[in-house]
């Protein structure tokens, strides 16, 4: 039985990777897909070809984004864009949705902002408890004016969605940066702490981990 066991874990860690990457690939697929109802029905693939083709939406959703990004570039495009966002800036609720996605992915997307490129150990939710978080923004001036600390903004993500979490505040002294990669960090979250990177700075002689 021990044997059959094992037998059995070995089969499991080999397909379960395979089904969980295939069914992602799809669920990715599908949604890209659905982009294809921006084409007139007779130029879509099952009118012109007879049948659906998988993955074709993500040919069509790159050149849509590579198209955008030309036009956006150029004055005329910059301009266009002006002009679409004035006209969000006069509806309420769309105002604040809109300008708060855009400025985060700005912030996110841009090689030039420190946001979500350092990965921090902070003591959260309380002393003594160590969570991951990704700083966020340094420059917090009211913040650092009225609590008198060199403060630095974290995002606290959720496991194992990373994309929901807390933003917490917290002084610059307290906080630990760690040697790991962003994308390393959400792997780690994302699996529940199972796959945790291994540390190729450790210095000589550091502590054993404990178990």
């Amino acid at each position: 039985m021990k044997r059959l066991r094992r037998y059995l874990v070995a089969g499991l860690l080999v397909w379960i990777p395979i089904y969980v990457t295939v069914v992602v690939i799809q669920f990715v697929t599908r949604q890209l897909d659905k982009s294809l109802v921006l084409l007139p029905r007779q130029y879509r693939p099952e009118e012109l070809v007879g049948f659906a083709i998988p993955g074709f939406g993500i040919v069509l959703t790159l050149l849509l984004l590579v198209v955008t990004g030309l036009l956006a570039a150029n004055i005329v495009g910059r301009s266009m864009v002006g002009h679409w966002e004035s006209w969000l800036e006069r509806i309420p609720f769309v105002r604040a949705v809109y300008s708060a996605t855009k400025r985060f992915a700005e912030v996110v997307l841009s090689d030039s902002g420190q946001s979500f490129k350092k990965v921090l150990l902070i003591e959260y939710p309380r002393k003594g408890v160590y969570s991951i978080a990704f700083q966020t923004a340094h420059t917090l001036e009211e913040v650092q004016y009225r609590t008198k600390e060199d403060v630095v903004c974290a995002f606290v993500p959720t496991t194992p969605n990373p994309t929901s979490g807390f933003i917490v505040l917290v002084p610059r002294k307290e906080i630990q940066v760690l040697d790991m990669e962003v994308d390393e960090a959400f792997k780690m979250i994302v699996s529940l702490g199972v796959v945790v990177p291994a540390w190729n700075n450790a210095p000589q002689g550091h502590l054993p981990s404990f178990e």
